[in-house]
């Protein structure tokens, strides 16, 4: 059985990087790209110079110049960034079919088996990211892994424009002091009721059993008991969907009341229609180019994003096999319900069947 080889890219403060390489006179200063502070607009992406005074991702763009008055903000050129990202995705495909992109700054490469650079996947991601920066001026970080789980952290290791290895054999001593936050799936909530439990890294999780851990977190328990031990069975997979679509608006003023919300859910309808609308496309088109099939491309579940003025965010969901503009109304009355305070975003999203979105489904 020939030993997985994976290696995770990811692109160094990617939108901003771009902004910098397009403006050379930003080298050096503190630059963050998203919307206006006066209107609710939130950090899309930073660079380094910013997040030494605290600036990062997903701030609201006016605590961001709170924190570094100097910030240079940029808006969000979407179309700029996706050229670069083809570009680097050219590089990819180069190496292997094997592509899994998570995002337009990351993706997964399994290079199993791989005769490029004499088979060193270490090699192949050296030579990758040098390929990357003399094609496109930017930085890549890498890590390189038996599965993905390590990968991904490892790539954040050695950030800027670095690599990190982790063998098979070294599996065990980088995964037991990670702190359990980076266990793929635990997010905010899940780390604050670890933390709780007394549980801060993966050997501490490593300490309870799978019965103990499935007590505490339900199915999730079953994968902590491998991720915590580094253990990681998922696939590359470059023939998949998105598991979801969502659209989301932050008001420059917020809405007042349940019948403001419900006004606004309209606009947000018709743009997720259009999302779904483009992604069904795609699926048919890959389809075609595939020889299959055509499948139609149905949620499994809708969902409302709901953000009280306080930042207080609550979601709900609801089973349907359409966009539904009656189903998402009732889903705004129940979060509404939870706060009944004004409200600064509303976001709509849909979950796809997982069947839909694995092998040997289209993309």
């Amino acid at each position: 059985m020939i030993q997985r080889k994976i290696i995770h890219i990811d692109m160094d403060c990617f939108y901003a990087a771009v902004e910098v390489r397009e403006n050379p006179q930003l080298k050096g200063r503190p630059v963050a790209v998203g919307g206006l502070p006066g209107q609710r607009g939130v950090v899309a992406a930073c660079n380094y110079e910013a997040r030494a005074f605290g600036v990062h991702s997903a701030m609201p763009m006016s605590i961001a110049f709170r924190r570094c008055p100097m910030l240079v903000r940029l808006p969000v050129r979407m179309d700029l960034y996706k050229q670069v990202s083809v570009q680097i995705r050219a590089i990819f495909d180069d190496y292997t079919e094997l592509v899994e992109p998570l995002s337009l700054d990351e993706a997964y490469l399994d290079v199993s088996g791989i005769s490029h650079c004499r088979g060193s996947a270490s090699l192949m991601a050296r030579e990758i990211r040098q390929r990357i920066l003399d094609a496109t001026g930017l930085t890549a970080s890498a890590g390189i892994a038996p599965n993905k789980l390590i990968a991904k952290i490892a790539s954040d290791w050695r950030k800027p424009n670095g690599q990190t290895v982790v063998t098979p054999e070294q599996i065990d001593d980088f995964i037991r002091p990670l702190p359990v936050k980076k266990i793929y799936g635990v997010g905010k909530v899940t780390a604050e009721k670890m933390h709780k439990l007394g549980l801060h890294t993966c050997e501490d999780l490593q300490a309870l059993d799978w019965t103990q851990l499935c007590e505490h977190f339900g199915n999730f328990g079953e994968r902590l008991y491998q991720q915590c031990r580094g253990r990681d069975e998922r696939k590359v997979n470059n023939d998949s969907l998105s598991k979801s679509l969502s659209i989301e608006d932050t008001y420059a003023v917020d809405l007042p009341d349940l019948a403001a919300c419900q006004n606004a859910l309209e606009a947000l309808f018709d743009g997720l229609l259009a999302r779904h609308t483009r992604a069904h496309e795609k699926s048919r088109d890959k389809a075609q180019r595939l020889g299959r099939a055509p499948q139609p491309l149905q949620p499994k579940t809708l969902v409302l994003k709901m953000r009280f003025r306080d930042f207080v965010t609550t979601t709900a969901q609801q089973a349907g096999r359409k966009p539904d503009l009656a189903i998402y109304r009732q889903l705004c009355v129940r979060a509404y319900a939870r706060g009944q305070r004004p409200v600064r975003l509303l976001g709509l999203g849909m979950m796809f069947d997982m069947a839909q979105v694995t092998e040997p489904s289209p993309e």
